[in-house]
């Protein structure tokens, strides 16, 4: 067994597939496999279950998992004494991200950091905040970037950047809508998915507003904030979502917009667990983030 197995186990076990690994990695799918075999072989114990073209991880995996990965981060670690004695930030930055910030902040914002220091390399996972949070919780991430704040008694949140939602829509559902009476409850009206930062915010938002969730005629539920946007430019309904991520169709003219009352405004988070402590490029690119947001 050497780390360079468990590298390989842990990207087979995240993807829970060996092409994705294989890509992830930049080796070959059956080098990929042969490692796999030699390291089953040294444990004495099948690591992955193949059923058909779909891998489940056993038992044995799921144990080897955690331990594995503190053994690689130890590694890390070593080598950020190395750096860190050189004043150099560099190396792999493996980061989630919930919708919002993983399609419309983050790319500038890993331009921007990688100006400042070109030997770093990103790697972002984008899902919605139950997704992202529950990576983090269970150690597949030192970082996130979120739009809620969940399981507070084991991650540590600090906000860095404001975001507003917008009740939005096509303008044949938009020119003559009015909020008195709330008309809102006629138009058709499409949500994000259970799990979604963005969902959670405009829930409690609905609620302050007293705007009933249940008496809204919601004709669909999507899983992107891009899938939304497209659906609502295409005349499907209305919706309440990000600013940042309809700014461009509401200054053309192609979405309009309406005011429900509150300001629709919430911050979003730097994510990180309590346990853990950031090696030296998260670290860096940490507080590169909430400079930006001061």
């Amino acid at each position: 067994m050497d780390i360079h197995q468990l590298r390989i186990f842990v990207s087979v076990y995240r993807n829970r597939s060996f092409s994705k690994a294989s890509e992830q990695l930049f080796i070959s799918q059956p080098t990929i496999s042969e490692h796999i075999k030699n390291l089953e072989k040294s444990l004495g114990c099948a690591l992955f279950d193949r059923l058909g073209r779909k891998i489940e991880p056993t038992t044995e995996a799921d144990l080897i998992f955690p331990k594995a990965l503190q053994l690689i981060e130890d590694l890390e670690r070593i080598n950020d004494l190395v750096l860190k004695s050189s004043q150099r930030v560099k190396g792999k930055l493996y980061i989630g991200a919930s919708t919002i910030p993983g399609n419309y902040m983050l790319p500038q914002l890993a331009a921007d950091f990688r100006n400042q220091y070109p030997d770093v390399f990103f790697e972002i996972v984008i899902a919605d905040t139950r997704k992202i949070t529950d990576m983090l919780v269970s150690h597949e991430f030192f970082l996130g970037i979120v739009g809620a704040s969940m399981e507070t008694k084991i991650l540590n949140y600090e906000p860095f950047l404001d975001d507003e939602l917008v009740f939005a829509g096509a303008p044949k559902y938009m020119e003559n809508l009015s909020t008195k009476p709330l008309q809102i409850y006629q138009v058709p009206f499409l949500l994000r998915e259970e799990g979604s930062g963005t969902r959670k915010t405009m829930e409690d938002f609905l609620q302050k507003m007293q705007i009933n969730l249940k008496k809204m005629n919601v004709v669909g539920v999507l899983g992107s904030t891009d899938a939304i946007k497209q659906a609502i430019k295409a005349g499907l309904g209305t919706s309440i979502l990000s600013r940042r991520a309809i700014g461009e169709e509401l200054a053309n003219g192609s979405l309009l917009e309406m005011k429900l009352g509150w300001e629709m405004k919430r911050p979003f988070y730097l994510a990180t667990h309590k346990k853990r402590t950031l090696p030296a490029q998260y670290k860096a690119f940490y507080d590169f983030l909430l400079a930006k947001g001061e």
